[in-house]
């Protein structure tokens, strides 16, 4: 078993025909991994994982990587070749360099854009100026790049290029974006749970068909607010964006933005304080039981 990538949260091992995922505590913003780490956060992204990819294959009818989940914090999945620059539409059995978000709220990153005269209130589907926290009439899908230094949101025709893709191949994968996103609707409602929006990425398999990949429905790549604290008017983060907004509220956020922008050396990132590490490790684990309705 070879160490073959240690991303800002997972350790990947290459076990010949497959990988080995295993989940550390380690937390990143903003592409920045901070200098702390989150007692049990592996634990819960690896649980929270496997139970979605369990519901993914069972009741949206799409296909996943998983094969079994060999530890809390381990599992191992079908290994996909990853193209040397963008994918081809000759291939197959690959990972599409690129990432995937739909967005049911104005929220993060599109409320930022918006502020920033980056994207309009027309480009969101909205009649009037949207307020942070507003549910959109319809969702918003995304494409961003995977392997550059900073995700870029991408237009239709860069996305078809740089995924190898087809665009009846690009309908797909936002077809199965939308039917896993609605069981995770139906999944958390119930438990008192709006989901804001996520990510998701996906493979091309045996014959090109979507195969979601990685991870997905976590408090790290997705969005969750208490319902009964929305209908009442305030937004209660319940994700990994608690820590962001730590960062947004200390300047830290604004300083490092402004250091990529000018193209100057980016600022350290300070550590988490100690009250914020309880309150997040204590969030993780209390949001693996609201979305799956199992015990810690």
């Amino acid at each position: 078993m070879k160490l073959v990538r240690v991303g800002k949260v997972k350790e990947v091992y290459d076990e010949g025909e497959t990988l080995l995922f295993k989940f550390t505590d380690k937390i990143s913003v903003f592409d920045k991994i901070i200098p702390t780490t989150i007692p049990f956060k592996g634990e819960s992204l690896c649980r929270t994982s496997e139970f979605w990819f369990r519901r993914t294959s069972e009741a949206a009818r799409v296909e996943t990587h998983l094969i079994e989940m060999v530890s809390p914090n381990e599992m191992r999945v079908r290994k996909f070749s990853i193209p040397e620059g963008n994918g081809s539409i000759f291939s197959i059995n690959y990972l599409i360099p690129l990432e995937f978000v739909a967005r049911y709220y104005v929220a993060g990153s599109l409320y930022d854009r918006f502020r920033e005269g980056k994207i309009s209130r027309i480009d969101m589907g909205l009649a009037n100026e949207p307020k942070y926290g507003e549910k959109l009439d319809d969702p918003f899908l995304e494409v961003t790049t995977k392997f550059e230094k900073f995700d870029r949101p991408l237009n239709i025709d860069e996305a078809l290029e740089i995924g190898g893709l087809r665009r009846s191949e690009l309908d797909g994968i936002y077809e199965a974006i939308l039917r896993i996103d609605r069981r995770i609707e139906k999944q958390v409602l119930p438990n008192g749970l709006i989901h804001a929006d996520g990510k998701k990425e996906f493979a091309l398999g045996d014959n090109r068909e979507p195969v979601v990949v990685d991870t997905f429905g976590t408090a790290d790549e997705d969005r969750f607010w208490d319902k009964k604290q929305y209908d009442q008017g305030t937004i209660v983060e319940l994700s990994k964006e608690s820590v962001r907004q730590y960062y947004r509220s200390n300047g830290y956020h604004d300083r490092l933005y402004d250091a990529r922008a000018r193209g100057t050396k980016e600022p350290e990132i300070s550590p988490l304080p100690d009250e914020l590490i309880e309150r997040t490790s204590k969030l993780y684990m209390d949001l693996f039981e609201r979305i799956t309705g199992q015990k810690w």
